[in-house]
C-alpha cells in the first residue's frame, strides 16, 4: 500500500490520534486488508460494484462495533437485536459506537408507517391528548388512546386496520359447474384436510357429486357460512349411499371427524395461522372493505372526536408533511393556540409545536415533504426510509459515534442529494464521524476522506487501493472512480436518433398526476426524470406499465411475499387511457428490482436458465453415461442427487438460544450440496459444486468452447455482474443486481423488435464505470429494434438519451406535471426543470473533452 497512505499515523505500531486503525481485514473477498481511517470526519467508501466496499464498512467495522457493544449487554436481551456475524478481522483500534442506516425494504407490516419511523406520531398524540378540542363532558384520553396500534385506540370493528375482512360464496367457490368432490369448494384446504371435510359432509347426508350451483340454497349456505362444527363417524372413500348403507349396518367407522364450514376455516386460519404461505393462501378468498365504523380512519369514536386546527388526528396523519411544518408555524411562536383561560394548555401546544417544526425541519430539507404520516413503509423505496431514519438521527443529538451508511443518495434526484450531504454535515459538526458506501460522484466530491477498494469486483478486487483526502487519488492509476471523479472517462459514443412515431397517453390521473397528456416516442431510449416523489413512477411504474399490461393480456403478478396484501388500502384507481402507438409494440418487458427468488436455493444460474444447459453438459460426459445419470441428477433440488444430510442447501443450521443463529457447512458434503455419487462426476476436472461456486468471470473462461452457455455468461459480464458466482444464492442479491440479473437475462432474447423496455432506476447501486456498461446494453436494445423507457436519476444515462421526460416541477402536490420534453440538449436549458442545471453540467463535461 502507497506510503502516504499512512501519513498520518503517530509512531510505528500506535493508532492514529483520532484515526480508526484496522489490521488484517479478511471478510469476504478482503486481502489482508491494513487502513487508517479518520474520525469525525465524512469518509466515503468508493469502488465498483462487488469490489469489498461494503465488506470494509459494514462486514467489517459496523460488525465488530455491533459486537463489542453487544458484549455489554445481557445475554437475554442479545436475542433483541439483529446480530450480524463476527468479522474476519485481525485487530481493530479506536472505533467508537456504531449506528448503521442500510438499504433495506420497509417493515412488512402495514401497521409501520412514517408516522412511526420518525416518532412524529408519538408526539402528534401527545399533542391531542393534552391540548387537543374535546367535545363537552368528554373525559381526558391518554396518548395510547389516539393509536390505533393499541387496545385503547383501535377502533373495535376494523382493531385498528380500517378495513373489515369477510368472505362471499363467490369469492369461496369460483367456479359453481364443479362438485363438491372436484373442490368447488376452493377455500377449503388441500390434501387430507380438504378430503375429510368432504367425507364429513357424505356422512352428514350431502351429495358431493352433484354440480355446486345445482345444490339447494340452504345446503349451500349450511356447508359455507355455519359456525356449526358437527363430529361424526367417517367412512373414508364412500359415495352417499355407501355411507347411508354403513350407518344402517352400524359399520366401523374409518374415525370420528369433526366439520369446519368454509367461511370459519379461513377467517380461523388468517388469524391464526404463523405460517406465511397459509395466510397468503386463505387470504385470495377474502374481500377486504372500508370499515363502517371508523370509515377507514383506524380509531374509536372518542378520539376522533378530539380536534386540533379544526381536524381529527386522522386526518392530521394524511397531511403531506410540508403543510404540516406550515400548519406548525403560527403555533410556534403563540400566535395561535392562546388560551387565557387554560395558560398550561398553551405552553403545552408551544412546545410540542416547535419540536414538531424542527423535526419537520429536517424532513423537509432532506426532501421528503411530499410524504404524509400515515404513509405505510411497505410502500416506500429503500432511499425513503433511509432518509427518514438519518432525519430521526440528526435531531437525536448523539455524538461520538460512528454513522455506516449505505448509499444514502439511492433514489435521489441530484436537487435532492444537496439536501442530503447538508443533513450528513449537521451529523459531523456535532461531533460523528461518518462512514458512507457511495457511488454519487458528488457525495464522493463533497467527502472529507476516502477509501478507494478495488480495482475490480470479487476475488479481483478487496484491496484497498487509496486511503486519504480525495486529490490523492487522481494519481492512483488502478483507480476505477478516480478517472469519473477528475474528467477522465470517455463519454459514450451515441447515435442520433429522432423519434418517428408516438406512444400517446391521454388525461393520466394516478397519485399526484391529474389528467395530464404525455407522449413517449418509439424506438428510442427516452429517460423520464424529476425530484423524488414528483410522479416519475406513478406515470411509468404504474400507470403505464399496467395499461401495458392489460393491452398485452398480461396478469399483474404481485410480491411473492406479500401475504399483507389484504390490509393495504386499495390503490387509488388510475385514469386515462393509451390513445396512440399501441399498434407498434409486440411486446411488454419490465425489469424491475424485485428479489429474483425467496430461498437461497433460487440463484443467478437457476433463473437465468443457464443451469439446464451445464447439468445436460454433466449428463453427456462419458462416466454420467456410463451410471446412467440423467441431467436431473445434476439439480440440488431433487433428491437423487443433493446431499440427504442438508437436503441440498449447502448448509445446517445450529440454533443457539441467546446468541444469533449459526449456519454452518454441512458435514456430510461440507458445503457441495450433493451426495458424493453425483460430485465424482468431472467435467474438464470440476465437479457440479465447483461450476456453482465460479464467478461469472471464471465461468465464461471455463465454457468458453460451447457458445450458448459463453454467450449467456458473456451478456451477464456485459451489464456488470462478472464477480457474482453461478451458485450466490437470489436472497444475498441486491435490488440493483437482482434487476440486472433479469436485465442479463432479456438481452439473451434473440428476437427484440417491437419490444418496450421499461426499466425504474436501474442505475442503483451502480459504480460510473458500470452505468457506462448499462448505457450500451440499453443502446444494443434500442438498435436491435426496441423501445426503452428509463425512470432514473443518474445525469449520464439522461445525456446518453435520446428524448427527456422531466416531470415535476416539484414533489407531491407541487408536481405531477410533464415540465419539459425533448432531446437532453433542450431539457438542459428549460428554466422551469430542476433537472436542467445538472444535466447541464454533465453535457457541459462531456463536450469538454471527458
Amino acid at each position: 500500500m502507497d506510503d502516504k497512505v499512512y501519513k498520518l499515523e503517530q509512531g510505528a505500531g500506535q493508532p492514529a490520534r483520532g484515526f480508526v486503525r484496522v489490521r488484517g481485514a479478511r471478510e469476504h473477498n478482503l486481502k489482508n486488508v491494513d487502513v487508517n481511517i479518520p474520525r469525525d470526519a465524512l469518509v466515503v467508501f468508493t469502488g465498483v460494484s462487488g469490489s469489498g466496499k461494503s465488506s470494509l464498512a459494514f462486514g467489517t467495522l459496523y460488525a465488530e462495533a455491533q459486537r463489542r457493544y453487544l458484549e455489554s449487554v445481557s445475554p437475554y436481551a442479545r436475542r433483541l437485536f439483529h446480530q450480524m456475524a463476527v468479522p474476519e478481522v485481525d485487530e481493530v483500534e479506536g472505533l467508537p459506537p456504531a449506528v448503521a442506516l442500510q438499504q433495506q425494504r420497509g417493515s412488512p407490516t402495514t401497521r409501520s408507517s412514517v408516522g412511526s419511523v420518525t416518532t412524529l406520531s408519538n408526539l402528534f398524540r401527545m399533542l391531542y391528548s393534552r391540548a387537543g378540542d374535546y367535545p363537552k363532558s368528554q373525559p381526558l384520553l391518554y396518548a395510547e388512546a389516539f393509536s390505533p396500534n393499541s387496545a385503547e385506540g383501535a377502533c373495535p370493528k376494523c382493531h385498528g386496520l380500517g378495513r373489515v375482512y369477510d368472505v362471499t360464496e363467490r369469492s369461496m367457490v369460483p367456479d359453481d359447474t364443479l362438485t363438491i368432490r372436484e373442490r368447488a369448494v376452493a377455500a377449503w384446504p388441500t390434501a387430507w384436510h380438504g378430503q375429510n371435510l368432504r367425507d364429513i359432509l357424505t356422512t352428514l347426508g350431502y351429495d358431493i357429486d352433484t354440480p355446486w350451483r345445482e345444490l339447494p340454497k340452504k345446503a349451500r349456505n349450511w356447508i359455507l357460512f355455519t359456525d356449526e362444527q358437527p363430529t361424526v363417524p367417517v367412512y373414508a372413500g364412500y359415495d352417499l349411499k355407501e355411507v347411508e348403507r354403513a350407518l344402517r349396518r352400524k359399520e366401523e367407522p374409518s374415525y370420528q371427524g369433526t366439520f369446519t364450514g368454509a367461511r370459519r376455516y379461513v377467517m380461523e386460519t388468517f388469524a391464526n395461522t404463523t405460517s406465511a404461505m397459509m395466510k397468503k393462501r386463505v387470504s385470495q378468498f377474502m374481500l377486504s372493505a372500508e370499515c363502517s365504523a371508523c370509515h377507514g380512519k383506524r380509531l374509536k369514536p372518542e378520539a376522533l372526536s378530539v380536534k386540533f386546527a379544526r381536524m381529527d388526528i386522522a386526518d392530521m396523519a394524511r397531511v403531506p408533511l410540508k403543510q404540516l411544518a406550515e400548519l406548525m408555524g403560527p403555533y410556534c411562536n403563540g400566535t395561535l393556540g392562546r388560551q387565557d383561560a387554560h395558560p398550561e394548555k398553551a405552553i403545552v401546544v408551544r412546545r410540542i409545536a416547535q419540536d414538531l417544526s424542527a423535526r419537520l425541519g429536517v424532513l423537509l430539507d432532506l426532501g421528503l415533504g411530499y410524504l404524509t404520516l400515515e404513509r405505510s413503509t411497505p410502500t416506500l423505496s429503500p432511499g425513503e426510509l433511509q432518509r427518514l431514519r438519518l432525519a430521526t438521527q440528526v435531531r437525536s443529538n448523539l455524538f461520538g459515534v460512528v454513522y455506516v451508511l449505505d448509499e444514502p443518495s439511492a433514489g435521489l434526484h441530484p436537487s435532492d442529494t444537496e439536501a442530503l450531504l447538508r443533513a450528513l454535515d449537521r451529523l459531523k459538526t456535532v461531533g460523528n464521524s461518518l462512514f458512507v458506501v457511495e457511488h454519487e460522484l458528488d457525495v464522493v466530491r463533497h467527502a472529507d476522506w476516502i477509501v478507494d477498494v478495488g480495482p475490480d469486483a470479487g476475488r479481483h478486487g478487496g484491496e484497498v487501493l487509496y486511503s486519504g483526502p480525495m486529490d490523492g487519488l487522481k494519481s492512483v492509476e488502478r483507480s476505477r472512480t478516480a478517472k469519473y471523479l477528475f474528467g477522465q472517462a470517455i463519454p459514450p459514443q451515441q447515435t442520433e436518433r429522432a423519434p418517428q412515431r408516438w406512444l400517446k397517453l391521454s388525461g393520466v390521473t394516478r397519485n399526484n398526476l391529474r389528467a395530464i397528456n404525455v407522449a413517449f416516442p418509439l424506438g428510442v431510449l427516452t429517460t423520464v426524470t424529476g425530484v423524488s416523489g414528483s410522479g416519475k413512477s406513478s406515470l411509468v411504474s404504474q400507470f403505464l406499465v399496467e395499461a401495458l399490461r392489460r393491452h398485452f393480456g398480461q396478469s399483474h403478478v404481485p410480491d411473492d411475499d406479500d401475504e399483507n396484501a389484504l390490509e393495504r388500502a386499495p390503490v387509488e384507481p388510475s385514469m386515462g387511457k393509451i390513445v396512440e402507438g399501441l399498434d407498434r409494440l409486440k411486446r411488454l418487458v419490465v425489469v424491475d428490482q424485485k428479489p429474483i427468488g425467496r430461498t437461497p436455493r433460487s440463484n443467478l444460474a437457476t433463473y437465468t436458465g443457464l443451469f439446464d444447459d451445464v447439468r445436460k453438459l454433466f449428463a453427456q460426459t462419458n462416466e454420467a453415461r456410463r451410471r446412467r445419470f440423467d441431467a436431473g441428477r445434476f439439480s440440488f433440488n431433487l433428491p437423487k442427487g443433493r446431499c440427504p444430510t442438508c437436503q441440498g442447501e449447502g448448509f445446517v443450521c445450529v440454533e443457539l438460544l441467546f446468541l444469533p443463529s449459526v449456519y454452518a457447512p454441512c458435514t456430510e458434503c461440507q458445503g457441495a450440496r450433493y451426495n458424493r455419487e453425483t460430485l465424482q462426476i468431472k467435467l474438464k476436472g470440476k465437479s457440479i459444486a465447483d461450476v456453482l461456486g465460479m464467478t461469472v468471470d471464471d465461468a465464461h473462461a471455463f465454457f468458453v468452447e460451447n457458445a450458448q452457455i459463453a454467450r449467456s455468461l458473456d451478456v451477464m459480464r456485459q451489464v456488470g455482474l462478472g464477480y457474482i458466482r453461478l451458485g450466490q444464492p437470489a436472497t444475498e442479491l441486491s435490488g440493483g443486481e437482482a434487476q440486472r440479473v433479469k436485465l442479463a437475462t432479456e438481452l439473451q432474447r434473440t428476437q427484440r423488435s417491437g419490444s418496450i423496455y421499461i426499466l425504474d432506476e436501474p442505475t442503483t447501486g451502480l459504480h460510473p464505470s458500470d452505468v457506462e456498461k448499462l448505457i450500451v446494453q440499453l443502446d444494443g436494445l434500442v438498435e436491435a429494434g426496441s423501445t426503452v423507457i428509463v425512470v432514473e436519476h443518474d445525469m449520464s444515462v439522461v445525456a446518453a438519451s435520446d428524448w427527456v421526460i422531466d416531470i415535476g416541477p416539484g414533489a407531491g402536490d407541487e408536481g405531477g406535471q410533464v415540465v419539459a420534453a425533448g432531446p437532453p440538449a433542450e431539457i438542459a436549458q428549460h428554466k422551469s426543470s430542476r433537472t436542467a442545471p445538472y444535466l447541464a453540467r454533465v453535457l457541459e463535461e462531456y463536450r469538454s473533452g471527458r
